[in-house]
Order: C-alpha cells, then structure tokens, then sequence
C-alpha cells in the first residue's frame, strides 16, 4: 500500500474494508531457456552461439476540519492525481488516436561476415520499451533467429524474465557459410514473450534482406519491431466500456460489441464470448463472462460486469479481457486478449486514465485484440 493511502486513511481516521480475494496462484515461475540447438546448414555449415556474460514527499492540508464525505473526495483527487502522474503514458500520446498502431519497442542487433572463416555473426544486444504481455505488466522476452527462407531451423536468446528492456549480448556464429549463399539469406528475428504453462505470445519481428547491407564488416542496427506475420495482427476489435465509482469502490465493465474477429473455425466463422479477469498483484480475484454469440465474426455483447476495487488497490489492479472461441468438441480457443491497467500498453493506458479522471462516467473506448 502506497504512502499516500496511509496518509489518507490516518486523515478519515479509519481502513478502507478490504473486498479482494487474494485466491488462485499466478504463473510466476517461468523456466529459463538456456539450451541451443546446432543448425544444420547447407555446404557443410555449422553454428556456434558465444554469449557474452554482460520521496515522494507528503504535504499537510492546513484545515482538517473537513467533514467526512469531503474528505473521501480528497483521497479519490489525490490518488487520481498519482494515478496520472505515475503512469507511463504521456500527456502527448493521451491527444493520439486510439485506434493507432501500438508502439511494439525496437531491437539493437549487429551482423558481419569474415571471409577468411566463411562465417556470418549476428549479435542480439538488447530491446527497448517492449509492450507488456503479463497479468504483472511486464513480459519475459526472448529472440529467435532465422535465416530465411529456412523456417525449420532456429536459434534462440535466453529469456529475460519480468524486462521491458532487456540485455541480452549473446552472439550466434554461423561457420562455414559460403558467402554466396548468405547473400541469398533473409535475417529474421522474432522477438516473443515466453509462457511455460501456454503458447509463447509474439511481440514483433524484424527482417534484413542480407543482400542489402554491406557485411564486409560489423554493422550495428536499431530497428523498430512491427506486428508479427504470422496473423497475431489481425485478431480484430472490441468496445468496451469502464466506469469508476469512487464512493461505491467499484469498477463497471461494459462489453459492448467486438467487429472483425479472427475465424478460428473450419466454416470460417467464430462463436465468440468474453472472459473478464480481475487481477490484483498477479493473483486472479474474480472471473465473469458473456454468453456466446453462435457464428458471428461482428458480435453484440452489450454485458456489464461489477467489480469491487477498493481505492487504494487501484493502481496494483489489472481487468484482462479474453475474448475465446466456444468449442463443444475440443478446448476453447483465445481469440485475442486486452491488459487494462495503469501500466500497460499507450491504447490501455489512456483507457484507464480517461476512467479514473472521469469518475461515474462510462468511457468507451475500442481495442484492438493481441495474440
């Protein structure tokens, strides 16, 4: 619990009733990829990875005299305005569209080739502002490497757990590649979050023709991270609203209606409905849903979930949004999710913030679903 919190319950001379249920366990222990796999390329070329080991002060209103409902609304301005001052999104890219594309981070990466040793290096040196893709607000990212067109063969990093800018410094030599037939390669690397209980959530992918760069000695790139192609991307959208009620402790999700989903059944069609999730410190509290819309990509929804969050929890609460595929013959399938918090992505961000300084309003705002 913040400072301020404690400075706020001593001024109403009273505890804020504790509704949240710390139940359920999170997936905190995540293993740690440390093996690599020998590439097996053509002329007799082999890899080798080499890694290299790299007050807030409080200020006392003067009256105190206030009654007690005045200063409820002290504490709901006060921790809103640390809300909005804590929180990573700027005011300029409050002013942005939302429907924008997210800010995915970008990767430092070099690569070079000896000619006297026929051999390529690439070297994966670190990641910037990585979006987060944890109930924490973080991610555990990891890269892998490919020389396309090969798909089949791969290359990893190792995970770097709960960074959003993460260091890496390991280096993947590829002996005995001819020359000739590097410059026929494709550099690929995708950056995703590893999960140990789930499938691995892509955060975006860079590609370098290698016919385009001079490899006579090592260059050094930054490059922005754009949406994975593998059809992450393309999961369509949701309208939701919240609503923050300060005197009733609650928070009202309104699930509104979702437009171009992802078909993930063989007639090319969906049968889509929403989980919402509220989290509090990594730890599933309370789980709702809508009922499920048979056959339809353009659902309308238009269901309201209450909440109980407490003030002082806000700013360590997380509401995830799945929206799945109802199967009856085989399990459920996510068709994309939405983290809103304080400390999420810029679109999430803003969502949150626009609710907490618009209190018994509903902001609705449109998401796009992530993988």
């Amino acid at each position: 619990m913040c400072g301020l919190c404690q400075w706020c319950q001593r001024k109403l001379g009273k505890r804020y009733k504790n509704t949240l249920d710390t139940v359920g366990t999170p997936d905190s222990s995540r293993g740690i990829r440390n093996e690599k796999k020998a590439l097996k390329l053509p002329a007799g070329a082999k890899t080798t990875n080499a890694t290299a080991v790299p007050g807030q002060a409080q200020s006392e209103e003067g009256d105190k005299k206030a009654d007690q409902r005045s200063s409820v609304t002290d504490l709901v301005n006060s921790l809103t305005s640390e809300m909005l001052m804590l929180s990573p999104g700027s005011d300029e890219e409050d002013g942005h569209d939302s429907s924008g594309r997210e800010t995915l981070g970008r990767i430092q990466f070099s690569v070079g080739y000896n000619f006297q040793e026929s051999t390529l290096t690439v070297k994966i040196m670190k990641a910037q502002e990585l979006p987060a893709k944890d109930f924490s607000g973080t991610s555990d990212p990891f890269v892998k490497i490919y020389l396309l067109p090969d798909k089949k063969h791969k290359l990893e990093t190792k995970v770097k757990r709960k960074n959003l800018n993460p260091h890496w410094n390991e280096t993947f030599l590829f002996e005995g590649f001819p020359y000739d037939k590097v410059v026929q390669r494709v550099l690929y690397l995708q950056v995703l979050d590893y999960d140990r209980f789930s499938r691995n959530d892509p955060i975006g992918e860079v590609s370098i023709p290698l016919n385009k760069i001079d490899l006579t000695q090592m260059q050094t790139f930054w490059k922005e991270l754009k949406p994975c192609s593998d059809g992450s991307g393309s999961r369509g959208e949701l309208l939701l609203s919240l609503c923050y009620n300060p005197s009733a402790n609650s928070i009202i999700v309104n699930i509104i209606k979702a437009r171009n989903l992802k078909a993930m059944d063989i007639g090319g069609t969906s049968d889509p409905y929403v989980k919402v999730w509220l989290m509090y410190k990594d730890k599933r509290v309370e789980k709702k849903k809508t009922v499920v819309m048979k056959r339809c990509l353009n659902p309308i929804f238009n269901e309201s979930f209450i909440f109980d969050i407490p003030t002082e929890k806000l700013r360590e609460t997380t509401i995830i949004i799945t929206v799945m595929d109802k199967d009856k013959l085989s399990r459920n399938d996510v068709i994309g999710k939405i983290y809103l918090s304080w400390k999420s992505g810029p679109g999430e961000v803003k969502h949150w913030k626009d609710m907490i300084s618009h209190p018994r309003t509903a902001v609705a705002q449109w998401h796009q679903l992530k993988a």
